[in-house]
């Protein structure tokens, strides 16, 4: 209701609602307000949707057709407004949900939401009709957690459907889905997902507090909400974790986390995420835990590598030869040998060039992404060390590189920082600066929480009970107590 209007209620008046909802949306070209008379009798009425919001063959074959035509069955000739209402309400529409309202700014925004309003001449109050159907995505693989074993169905940009996707999952009364509205302009709908006999209430109760103090007008994403909520607000490392994967998201909930779910993305939050959970994937628990195992050792010496590898390249060849064996020493420099630039700056070089074609390989369509690829690898690679400019072990050092990145997506971001952090320090201190890099991030890790757990834990503080899941995956038998960590105070 525009400001000076006399009421928020809906009024009695037909040509008043009529003029309150042109008032309201103005020049809407995508309002439709659709004039009728129902049945034979000459009671006016009238429904108000938004085109493209709405799905136009429900509302022909089940609102409008009935009113129309099929009521004049039902109807008495001599009935008042108010027992056609009830006679619509009741035994009329054929809709799954139908809710009457009286205030103008909850039907106004259930309108702008998909659902069809309903004005009857000398009713005070509308039906509020679902009929949503707007043009959406089916449900397809996500791209960023393909797997060789396990599901492959990914969340879609619609909440409900990513509801469902949950509970399809968990057919238990105590899996509970709130919903809250943020934005002051988007209204987006978000919803919290968690079990209630496993899920901390303190926890729950904290991520409630803090969806309800986000001050924005608008959430496009759930990355708005992530920045939010999460803490260390400062840090390199994520401390909310985020999944396109059901399966995943179900797995988290059964430990006892909490999961977010926002309309427009399919990117479900959980928290809280801990750093282990980096090195974890859906399908080490589908397959058998002995090779898996092996994995998830790679992918923590997959961190190593993609922190600290062009870092020790710089340091023994620059710093500490003596390091090396002589043959491999002598190989390194006969390579390097013609090289107009230090270890750093060819170091510095390549990587920055790897970041411009990894960036460029993302944002382009998938055909030129590909070819970025090749021409990145093959002819830049080549060409630079043909021309004398880079070492053929700095291209094996930064191919290396790249792809242990690639083994730990969910952290990529912070161990290419830490990265140029430890290629920096190398080329002052060598060795020592790659100490100290790696002893100021153990202890921001160590000082980081995640919704009141400790963001190293079971590592640190050790918690021998969850270590099982850590370092390696033991098998079910022995997996299927939850981890303490989540349930009690670390």
């Amino acid at each position: 209701m525009k400001k000076g209007s006399a009421s928020n209620s809906i009024t009695s008046s037909y040509e008043q609602n009529i003029q309150n909802i042109r008032d309201e949306f103005g020049n809407f070209s995508d309002l439709i307000i659709r004039e009728f008379k129902i049945g034979s009798s000459n009671i006016r009425a009238f429904l108000v949707m938004i085109d493209g919001l709405v799905d136009k063959v429900v509302i022909n074959e089940h609102i409008l057709k009935p009113l129309m035509r099929d009521i004049s069955i039902y109807k008495k000739d001599q009935s008042t407004c108010e027992e056609t209402y009830m006679l619509i309400k009741e035994n009329i529409l054929y809709s799954h949900c139908i809710t009457e309202e009286r205030d103008w700014a909850k039907t106004v925004h259930c309108i702008l939401c998909g659902d069809v309003a309903l004005f009857i001449d000398g009713i005070d109050r509308c039906l509020l009709i679902s009929v949503r159907g707007w043009e959406s995505r089916g449900i397809e693989e996500p791209n960023t957690e393909v797997v060789v074993r396990g599901p492959r169905e990914g969340f879609t940009e619609n909440l409900r459907t990513n509801t469902a996707l949950i509970r399809r999952k968990i057919r238990d009364p105590k899996l509970k889905i709130e919903s809250i509205k943020i934005g002051k302009i988007s209204k987006t709908d978000v919803a919290i997902c968690y079990i209630e006999s496993i899920a901390k209430k303190e926890l729950v109760d904290d991520v409630k507090r803090r969806l309800e103090q986000i001050d924005m007008e608008y959430i496009l994403e759930s990355g708005y909400i992530e920045s939010f909520i999460e803490d260390g607000k400062y840090s390199i490392f994520p401390t909310v974790g985020n999944s396109e994967k059901p399966d995943v998201v179900v797995g988290k909930l059964m430990e006892g986390r909490v999961a977010i779910l926002v309309d427009g993305t399919p990117f479900a939050l959980t928290v809280p995420y801990l750093f282990v959970e980096a090195f974890q994937t859906s399908e080490d628990y589908y397959s058998r835990p002995y090779y898996y195992s092996i994995v998830r050792l790679l992918r923590y010496f997959s961190f190593f590598v993609a922190t600290t590898l062009p870092a020790l390249y710089i340091a023994v060849t620059t710093f500490h030869q003596e390091l090396l064996p002589t043959s491999l020493l002598i190989s390194i420099a006969s390579a390097q040998a013609g090289i107009p630039f230090p270890s750093f700056a060819e170091t510095l070089t390549m990587l920055v060039i790897y970041e411009i074609l990894k960036e460029a390989g993302v944002r382009l369509p998938r055909p030129v992404g590909q070819a970025i690829s090749i021409v990145g690898a093959l002819v830049i690679g080549e060409a630079a060390v043909s021309a004398g400019l880079i070492g053929a072990p700095m291209v094996v050092t930064v191919a290396f590189t790249a792809i242990s990145t690639f083994m730990i997506p969910a952290i990529s971001d912070a161990a290419t920082i830490v990265r140029f952090a430890c290629v920096v320090m190398s080329s002052i201190c060598g060795l020592y600066g790659i100490m100290l890099v790696w002893i100021l991030m153990l202890i921001h890790l160590c000082s980081l929480k995640s919704f009141g757990v400790n963001y190293l834990a079971p590592i640190a503080p050790m918690v021998v009970h969850d270590l099982k899941d850590v370092f390696v995956r033991l098998p079910w038998r022995i997996l299927k107590k939850r981890p303490i960590v989540l349930n009690k105070n670390f």
